[in-house]
């Protein structure tokens, strides 16, 4: 399985402006920019993405590890903040409320635990990043 998206930009880095689309199409050429990643102007930017990716990659994982282990849950919610510092995502912090019935606390840090490690993004956030590029 392969996703995509594409990102356009034009101009320099600080005055120029770009946008994002994605193959589902729920983001189509959705706008960025200096203003929208580092003050508060209108648009998503990078950090923003990688946080919602992470809360929902860690959130699905984690209901998967309940049903495996023979629970299900009535709610999680996961709010994930992306630490953005001097150029470097420093960290990610993920927040979760959960609502499982019949769940020990025991098995529940055992699954959430297991969740934040071996989520795909969990797992991205911490690897070699290689590049192919091709100019024309």
């Amino acid at each position: 399985m392969k996703r995509n998206a594409i990102a356009v930009w034009q101009g320099t880095g600080k005055d120029g402006k770009g946008h994002l689309s994605t193959q589902s199409n729920v983001l189509q050429k959705t706008q960025y920019s200096y203003v929208s990643r580092f003050e508060e102007g209108i648009g998503t930017n990078p950090e923003e993405l990688i946080a919602a990716a992470h809360a929902g990659c860690f959130t699905m994982k984690l209901a998967f590890n309940l049903q495996a282990a023979g629970f299900e849950a009535d709610l999680l919610e996961t709010n994930c903040d992306i630490n953005f510092v001097e150029g470097v995502v420093a960290n990610s912090d993920l927040t979760l409320k959960a609502a499982i019935k019949g769940i020990s606390i025991e098995k529940f840090n055992e699954l959430v635990e297991d969740a934040e490690k071996n989520c795909p993004i969990s797992k991205l956030l911490n690897t070699k990043i290689s590049v192919i590029s091709t100019l024309n």
